[in-house]
């Protein structure tokens, strides 16, 4: 089994590299990673462990997706997997199954980036009904709508087709609809 090559061992060039390349996509791993996890503090974990995956697994990188892409799907996926961990340890004794809240009535109370101050209690509406959403349907929601990629590209990280994506996505509003339309109707 072939051990990662430590820092040591690497030349400036390739460090110079990878630094453009954590330059270049700190943002968009973190602002992803946010989108999912919905927690600054996990959000910046799981950057930190996305770009230690880029900088092991960055040799291997054929060049067969974009750059952007392969590093967006490393993020989804440990962002997914941070998830089902926490989920597990959440889960974990009788005790914590007991007294624990559910999750429906923990508040989603973060900052994402990309919501206007004005927008902050709708934000936080939709966020909370994206973690309702299953797996698949709140990635694909987060990647086209929050991170404005097309759906093609989703398609390209999700390792699924175009149709699958569009049915995600109609099956992502559909369920979306519903939840808000509880949340306004109770505002009223």
């Amino acid at each position: 089994m072939k051990q990662p090559e430590s820092i040591e061992n690497n030349t400036n060039a390739d460090l110079l590299n990878f630094k453009d390349i954590v330059d270049q996509w700190q943002n968009m791993v973190y602002n992803t990673a946010l989108s999912i996890v919905q927690v600054e503090a996990d959000a910046e974990d799981i950057t930190q462990d996305v770009f230690l995956n880029v900088y092991e697994k960055l040799p291997a990188f054929r060049g067969e997706a974009q750059l952007s892409t392969w590093i967006y799907r490393i993020t989804v996926n440990n962002a997914l997997d941070f998830e089902k961990k926490k989920k597990r340890q959440k889960n974990g004794g009788l005790f914590r199954q007991i007294f624990r809240l559910k999750e429906e009535d923990e508040p989603v109370n973060f900052n994402h980036p990309g919501v206007l101050l004005d927008n902050k209690e709708k934000a936080a509406a939709l966020f909370k009904a994206l973690k309702k959403l299953p797996e698949k349907q709140r990635v694909v929601f987060t990647l086209h709508k929050i991170e404005g990629l097309p759906y093609q590209e989703v398609a390209a990280i999700m390792n699924t087709s175009l149709y699958a994506v569009e049915s995600l996505m109609l099956r992502a509003k559909a369920g979306l609809k519903k939840t808000l339309e509880q949340f306004y109707q109770s505002q009223a």
